[in-house]
């Protein structure tokens, strides 16, 4: 069985010969997932990210990073104030001038699983163009300026996502972080009414040419995998350890797959093999207990995470 069957079998929820692994980092783990080479347009691009120092991102977001190493965040948003909305363009040009001529030779010459990821991330363009904090506020306001900006963010990914649905790639990724430790960072019931309907486009878009789809949203998101399922979303990667993971695979299993998520806030960079070992069995034995399907084991290699506990979590994994 190939990689790409491997991980298509776990996401359609038939038993699989062992668990399909997400290791794109070099410390000899096989990986059954990749992503295809391609260039987009510069748009307003200036400098280097994940350098210390200050950059400017296709849109226009100034970002400042005090250390190497790290994203940094968003200092000067270009919408600080609603009066710059009127004259603010999206960067269609970076999707104009993008070059995926050699994506669909590539998903061809792999048995890996394609996907194309970090992309498709409306909720936190929206932070970066407005600022976070004026972001929240404009969420308690429901002014008429946030609806525009929503939708202006919503058609570029609209079209990104089109292009990318066009091609051979196995999957569609959306990635934007929800939860806190503890809940999401809205009310369900906002998320619903403003954000959901978006998502459910992606979605829509990527099944009619016979894709699926992942979702990447950090923290506690259990309040809307109900609505992620309801929508479409194939599988979703989350920080399963900051919500129930008996009560995930009770509600949820044959619904949407687990892709991923482990605590890279004290195991990973502070734990020890024998800790991490521990953990992934206790997922394991919840989230396999109806079948050995329904699962990508991913983490995270945050800046800090210790490499004998990244390799002690996919050894797990691929020992099961």
């Amino acid at each position: 069985m190939t990689s790409r069957e491997l991980v298509k079998r776990a996401l359609d929820f038939e038993i699989t010969e062992r668990i399909p692994l997400e290791c794109p980092y070099n410390i000899g783990i096989e990986n059954d997932v990749s992503g295809p080479s391609y260039h987009y347009g510069l748009g307003k691009t200036q400098g280097k990210t994940y350098i210390k120092g200050s950059s400017i991102d296709a849109w226009g977001c100034v970002w400042v990073a005090a250390e190497d190493g790290v994203a940094g965040e968003v200092k000067e948003p270009p919408i600080e104030s609603w009066s710059d909305l009127s004259s603010f363009r999206p960067p269609f040009d970076v999707l104009d001038e993008a070059d995926l001529s050699d994506v669909n030779r590539q998903c061809g010459a792999t048995d890996k699983f394609m996907m194309r990821q970090w992309g498709t991330n409306p909720f936190e363009r929206m932070q970066f163009l407005r600022g976070s904090e004026n972001l929240f506020i404009d969420l308690a306001e429901m002014r008429s300026e946030l609806y525009k900006l929503r939708d202006m963010v919503h058609e570029f990914h609209l079209r990104e996502v089109e292009m990318w649905a066009d091609t051979d790639v196995d999957g569609i990724h959306i990635a934007d972080d929800w939860g806190t430790q503890r809940s999401l960072l809205i009310s369900p019931k906002l998320w619903r009414e403003f954000f959901k309907p978006i998502y459910k486009d992606y979605c829509d878009i990527a099944h009619s040419r016979g894709k699926y789809v992942m979702m990447h949203s950090d923290g506690y998101t259990e309040d809307i995998i109900p609505d992620l399922i309801e929508i479409g979303v194939n599988a979703v990667n989350t920080q399963i350890d900051c919500m129930d993971v008996q009560k995930l695979s009770e509600l949820y299993h044959g619904k949407i797959a687990f892709w991923g998520g482990f605590d890279r806030q004290y195991l990973l960079p502070f734990g020890d093999e024998s800790e991490v070992r521990a953990e992934v069995n206790r997922f394991a034995g919840e989230l396999l207990k109806y079948g050995r399907t329904g699962v990508v084991a991913q983490c995270f290699r945050d800046k800090g995470g210790r490499e004998s506990n990244i390799r002690a979590y996919y050894e797990a994994w691929r020992n099961i």
